[in-house]
Parts: C-alpha cells; structure tokens; sequence
C-alpha cells in the first residue's frame, strides 16, 4: 500500500517537473543525475517517516503484546529489516520513474509550452 503511495506520488512530481528535467538534459546533466536528483528528495521524505514509525510501532507492539499469555519480545532487526524493504522498494519505484522521464527527448518536454 505505501509503494502505491509512492509510486503516485513520484508520477505526480515527475509530472510537474517535465521542463526542469528536459533544462537539465540540455545543459548535459545525465539520466544517473537526474535519478539521483529525485532519489535524494525522496530518501530524505523516507527517512523521516521511518523515523517517526519505528518507536510508534514499537510502543503499540509492546501495548498490544502484554495481553497474551506467551508473551514475545520484538526484535530491534525487525524493524531494520522492515526499513530496509521499505527504502528498497522506494528508491526501486523512484528509479524506474524518474529514468523514465529523463530519456524523454528534452525536445519533446520543452516543447509543449
């Protein structure tokens, strides 16, 4: 479900910045760039919503846990693994669609003014 967030909302940005990508293509900036331009604004968003999950996440397991009677504890790895899959499926989907969008010929995007 968050990967669907992400992929909308990485279409949507893309979107916007058409021009920008296809000024950057003109002046020589590469697709490695122009992905790495987005991957940055994107990891940054991800790392603070990680942020903020882990110890909301952590408390409500540790409340909703206490009421059985075999009780387990949480690992800290799972939540790093969790993180991990979280960026990875992220950077993967920003990725795809910023490429994408900088291999269109910057001819195309700037033209439509």
């Amino acid at each position: 479900l968050a990967a669907l967030g992400v992929f909308g909302l990485i279409v949507q940005v893309t979107e916007q910045r058409v021009k920008e990508i296809g000024i950057r293509k003109v002046l020589g900036a590469s697709v490695q760039s122009i992905v790495m331009l987005f991957s940055k604004d994107f990891l940054k968003t991800i790392a603070v919503a990680i942020i903020i999950a882990i110890p909301i996440g952590w408390y409500a397991m540790l409340q909703w846990l206490q009421d059985y009677a075999y009780r387990i504890e949480i690992k800290w790895w799972v939540f790093g693994l969790a993180a991990s899959v979280v960026i990875g499926i992220a950077m993967l989907t920003v990725g795809i669609q910023s490429a994408k969008k900088a291999f269109i010929n910057p001819a195309k995007s700037l033209k439509t003014e």
